[in-house]
């Protein structure tokens, strides 16, 4: 069984700083992209960020500039640096993560973590 632990939410003020980290676990095979996307009340889930096991690396236009997504093969886990926060990255954040395993490839997310940008 695949697991993607998230951790780092919490609530913080604008113009500041959180670090998202998500852990995969399980019998992973290779890794291939991982990504992170957000979810507000009432709105749809999008991407944030994404790289790909070669660390190529995309984000949405409204946090370019704000957001570093970079990860760590040897641990398994992707991060988001996000800085200059504003009040509109309020989201729950989730990790995800294309890979495969010894059965088959699959789709895979997190539980998700708060986080909260106050004005």
């Amino acid at each position: 069984q695949v697991q993607l632990v998230e951790s780092g939410g919490g609530l913080v003020q604008a113009g500041g700083s959180l670090r998202l980290s998500c852990a995969a676990s399980g019998r992973i095979r290779v890794i291939n992209a991982m990504a992170w996307y957000r979810q507000a009340p009432g709105k749809q889930r999008e991407l944030v960020a994404a790289i790909t096991s070669g660390g190529n690396t995309d984000y949405r236009d409204s946090v370019k500039g704000r957001f570093t997504i970079s990860r760590d093969n040897a641990k398994n886990a992707v991060y988001l640096q996000m800085n200059s926060l504003k009040p509109e990255d309020t989201a729950v954040y989730y990790c995800n993560a294309d890979l495969t395993t010894a059965g088959s490839r699959g789709n895979y997310w997190g539980q998700g973590t708060q986080v909260t940008v106050s004005s």
